[in-house]
């Protein structure tokens, strides 16, 4: 049954009644590196995912979800509801992400899902990668957190990672922070999923009487690998295969946590990719991979769950994406987004009902501060030319923009919208907001073991401009 617009409100809000009728709790969940088939709902055949499959039988999966095809502009999209050339962080200073001691980071006047909810009185958390700026003034602390326990960045930056020739320099060790200071060096990571799956369960259990906000972005299954004893060989594949399942047991410890504390209809839980997987994931049938504008690159398997609020074993084929987050949480949360600058995601309540349709006429796609793609209802127009209809062509295998010159016309027109608001290249956009930038002295949480022959505390790759020691 499909519901008109009015109907769909009408229902959310007899389900927040039927339920304790406070704010609901919200817990946020992503994978790094997931492939688009690297889970049940989205591959048949996946047999160690049983957790994210229920997830997608008791509510809803997108299927046409996007992200940014790397890290840090991928975070940045998600926090603040915006693409991310708006936020001024398509890439880091130097290198398509941010890099540990970089002088770049989300800037502190951005307003994160964290800061807007906390206004609301909700306690929050972010436990895991966060890879918006490892300097003080970017930390999670200072974005809207209560607490943070994780690594600030990449679990590959550390000093045994072989390094791009271009970096110049080993990295620094790999620092566990709680809040803002470190706690241990990591050195071996197959503890870091059931490590940050713990701090969740104890935050959960230490607020189950007050709104919360849980963002739980796990390292795995970026590379370099890792998987706990209890799941190395558990599927009987590659340790890929066994990173995946423990970061799916992750998610049945919340699931089973939030039940037992009696919370599950007052708590909306969402899963994602930050972008698309790797060569060694699957993203079956799309093309391309993590880094590029393919749909393999940037689109992402999506889970929405919500006893109560959201029908169970639905699918929404509409297009949306993380930057819709901010202002879907907000929403459900009663409040409103900020109006004192550009939001770029949509409220996605209605298309959660099954009512509605997406607000998306256009969503863009940037391979670092260049525009190189848009999406519009089914089309999508690379700014090579290649035009292709994703209804007909999910994998982007029939290049139809000969046929469809009109279409070919159209998408241009936006693109260059996109082009006058948010730039592309050199071009500067006339909506891009100032990226953060630090006040220096730049430094490393651990200081370069003496052995890498490079001073312990120095900026990771000076740039004009930047505050150095």
């Amino acid at each position: 049954m499909i519901l008109t617009r009015r109907e769909a409100m009408a229902a959310f809000a007899g389900a927040a009644s039927a339920a304790s009728g406070r704010p609901p709790n919200f817990i946020l969940i992503t994978c790094d590196d997931l492939g688009y088939a690297d889970i049940k709902p989205y591959r048949a055949d996946v047999g160690y995912t049983p957790n994210l499959d229920r997830m997608a039988r008791e509510g809803r999966r997108f299927t046409s979800f996007y992200a940014t095809a790397v890290c840090t502009p991928s975070r940045a999209a998600l926090m603040t509801g915006c693409y991310p050339k708006r936020v001024g962080l398509a890439m880091g200073s130097w290198h398509a992400v941010l890099m540990p001691g970089d002088w770049h980071g989300l800037n502190p006047s951005e307003i994160t899902i964290a800061r807007l909810l906390k206004g609301r009185g909700y306690a929050t958390k972010c436990i895991g990668k966060w890879h918006l700026g490892d300097q003080p003034e970017f930390l999670p602390t200072r974005h809207g957190f209560d607490s943070y326990l994780g690594i600030p960045y990449s679990n590959d930056m550390n000093p045994n990672q072989r390094m791009s020739p271009l970096m110049r320099h080993p990295h620094p060790p790999l620092p566990l922070l709680r809040d803002e200071r470190v706690e241990r060096e990591i050195t071996d990571q197959s503890g870091l999923t059931r490590l940050y799956t713990e701090e969740a369960v104890a935050f959960l259990e230490a607020n189950r009487s007050r709104p919360f906000f849980l963002y739980l972005p796990h390292n795995m299954v970026h590379g370099p690998l890792a998987a706990s004893s209890r799941f190395l060989d558990k599927t009987g594949k590659e340790l890929y295969a066994d990173a995946v399942a423990e970061v799916d047991w992750s998610v049945g410890e919340i699931l089973a946590t939030v039940e037992r504390l009696g919370i599950a209809r007052d708590t909306i839980m969402v899963f994602l990719s930050d972008n698309g997987g790797t060569p060694r994931a699957d993203n079956t049938p799309l093309r391309g991979n993590k880094g590029s504008m393919w749909e393999g690159g940037v689109r992402v398997p999506a889970i929405f769950w919500a006893p109560g609020r959201i029908p169970a074993g639905s699918v929404s084929h509409e297009v949306a994406g993380n930057i819709d987050i901010l202002p879907t949480f907000a929403a459900f949360a009663g409040a409103a987004p900020p109006r004192d600058r550009r939001i770029d995601g949509q409220d996605l309540r209605p298309l959660l009902t099954g009512a509605g349709k997406s607000r998306h006429d256009a969503y863009f796609h940037y391979q670092m501060n260049h525009l190189r793609a848009v999406r519009s209802g089914p089309w999508k127009l690379h700014t090579t030319g290649e035009l292709y209809n994703l209804d007909a062509d999910i994998g982007e295998t029939r290049n139809v923009a000969a046929a469809h010159p009109d279409v070919v016309a159209k998408l241009e027109k936006k693109l260059e919208q996109a082009r006058a608001d948010l730039g592309d290249g050199d071009r500067p956009g006339a909506g891009v907001r100032p990226v953060g930038k630090a006040k220096g002295p730049l430094r490393f949480w651990i200081p370069r073991h003496p052995e890498s022959g490079h001073p312990p505390q120095a900026p990771v790759h000076p740039v004009a401009g930047s505050p150095v020691e």
